[in-house]
């Protein structure tokens, strides 16, 4: 998988069905399973004003456009089967935001907005923004699965997301068409020759060409500075004096870049699942190397405990053999699914998908035993899953998106001596995981990047609170104490499980945390670990 491992973001992920031949999909967000990160809970010890939905709060700054809300007509289901049913409870809308900052003049680009009203009891606190990380995920579409996960919250906040700029609908990215893209994302994660390496290469130049293209006004302009810019733009719609704020995985860094650049305006905020932004792309493809290795050998672990039944085989050696194999076959032979193929990088890509939540091991094995019998289909749709590609074989832009922030976020573009010690080092860490990592696009994309969105400090905010999960794959936990220093105003919780995130884990010490910071204002003592 070239293009790494983007901190995921709630999704639905697919499961067999029991005694059938067939594939359903659950939606992971609804059954508090297969979550993408959440952040930690920051927050002060003044409550955040009450103010009627849509009022501006006392001592709030005169708002910067508005938002006409009504019924959402666009959600997507969650098995990408074509359009949701109209909910009623749903809330959608549009804010019209500089394209440029520099230019604040100049010309507007459209944010599309979901909102879920305070449904009680209790009094309505204001409203809780939401991202739920990529970058380049879909608030809109994973809030409208997503809201009644947050049903405490949504007691007493209106529970807002949004698609953050170069997102799906607000002038999302584009990367040439589907036939481009299955190109893309069917790449081979590490060449295994020069000739390989060189259609690794030439796919990559033309995805970043196509890129340019299709979608070279906006790309400039998608980094995470100005979608945090773009969040005071929404506090201020939405009539909040201080920004309440739930970030998940890369949503934690792009919190962190607003309570930096808006330290004042910082209310409740939790960054679950965090990043550290101030690593090397060498550094953070290493880290994360090393972070899926760890989750791959728990998996490994985890499924040969009871004799007889894990699939992929019957002692850790054993089945680490046979997926090795089955990598290697891929590679010279993929396999046939309908009218696709299971390539070893869409096989590294599932398998990589699975990893992000325990609850989704057992769905990994049963993946991989299918495999192993000449089947793909499970992986396939793991993969897929992941890479955001419907049934009918478009892709949502998650995959555009997110190597267009990443690129942007960073002034690196390292040549190719770097990138070759990159993948060796990471190969070393991780045979199955290993690549370059994402300087693999960067180094050819179209439009140069910026270090800004690496250095956070929020000094003069309310303490923000960050969670982080001792066995988290695609943001290790190292990460978390790391950016809570960098803070200066965090208090780090430690969630000690594993998997992409804590909130939606189904640890019942981190979300009784998490909810009395953000419902009450209780702030967690240095130290607090869950469980207890």
């Amino acid at each position: 998988m070239l293009n790494h491992f983007p901190c995921e973001r709630l999704r639905t992920i697919p499961s067999e069905s029991e005694g059938s031949n067939t594939v359903r999909w659950i939606p992971a967000a609804a059954a508090a399973v297969l979550t993408a990160a959440l952040a930690a809970c920051s927050g002060g010890g003044e409550a955040p004003s009450a103010t009627a939905p849509g009022a501006t709060a006392p001592g709030a700054p005169e708002r910067q456009g508005a938002i006409s809300w009504e019924t959402c007509a666009d959600i997507k289901r969650p098995d990408g089967q074509g359009p949701a049913t109209p909910d009623p409870s749903l809330q959608c809308g549009k804010l019209a935001v500089p394209l440029d900052y520099a230019k604040p003049g100049g010309a507007t680009i459209d944010l599309a907005l979901i909102r879920v009203k305070a449904a009680g009891p209790g009094e309505r606190i204001g409203s809780l923004l939401f991202n739920f990380g990529g970058p380049g995920g879909s608030g809109v579409d994973t809030l409208a699965q997503a809201a009644k996960s947050f049903g405490t919250l949504g007691a007493r906040y209106d529970l807002v997301s949004f698609d953050p700029r170069g997102v799906e609908r607000s002038s999302g990215v584009r990367c040439g068409g589907s036939e481009q893209m299955d190109r893309f994302t069917s790449l081979d994660s590490v060449p295994g020759d020069a000739a390989e390496r060189a259609e690794i290469e030439r796919t990559i130049e033309e995805f970043a060409d196509a890129c340019q293209e299709t979608s070279g006004k906006i790309l400039p302009h998608v980094g995470t500075v100005n979608a945090a810019q773009d969040m005071d733009r929404i506090r201020q719609a939405l009539g909040d004096a201080k920004l309440n704020y739930f970030g998940m995985s890369y949503g934690t860094q792009l919190g962190a870049v607003y309570a930096t650049k808006f330290p004042d305006r910082v209310g409740r905020f939790v960054l679950d699942a965090p990043l550290d932004p101030s690593v090397s792309m060498e550094e953070r493809t290493l880290v994360q190397t090393a972070g899926f290795q760890q989750a791959y050998e728990s998996f490994l672990k985890d499924c040969v405990k009871d004799a007889g039944q894990c699939e992929t085989g019957a002692d850790t050696t054993v089945a680490n053999k046979n997926v090795d194999k089955l990598l290697d076959d891929l590679d010279d032979r993929p396999l046939t699914v309908g009218d696709r193929r299971l390539t070893q990088g869409l096989a590294v890509t599932g398998i990589a998908a699975a990893l992000y939540s325990e609850l989704s091991w057992p769905f990994l094995d049963q993946a991989l035993g299918m495999a192993m019998k000449g089947d793909g289909r499970g992986l396939l749709a793991l993969a897929d899953s992941y890479n955001g590609r419907d049934a009918n074989g478009s892709y949502s832009t998650i995959m555009s998106s997110f190597p267009a922030v990443s690129c942007v976020d960073t002034a690196e573009r390292p040549d190719a001596a770097t990138l070759a010690r990159t993948e060796a080092a990471a190969l070393k860490v991780s045979p199955l995981f290993g690549n370059g990592g994402m300087g693999i696009i960067c180094s050819a994309w179209p439009v140069p990047g910026s270090d800004e969105a690496m250095k956070v400090d929020a000094t003069g905010s309310a303490p923000i609170v960050v969670i982080a999960t001792t066995g988290d794959p695609a943001t290790p936990y190292e990460w978390g104490p790391k950016l809570t220093e960098q803070l200066k105003t965090a208090v780090l919780v430690t969630h000690k499980g594993e998997g992409h995130g804590a909130y939606l884990s189904g640890e019942a010490c981190v979300k009784k945390t998490t909810d009395a910071y953000l419902l009450e204002g209780k702030v967690p003592a240095e130290g607090t670990a869950c469980p207890r």
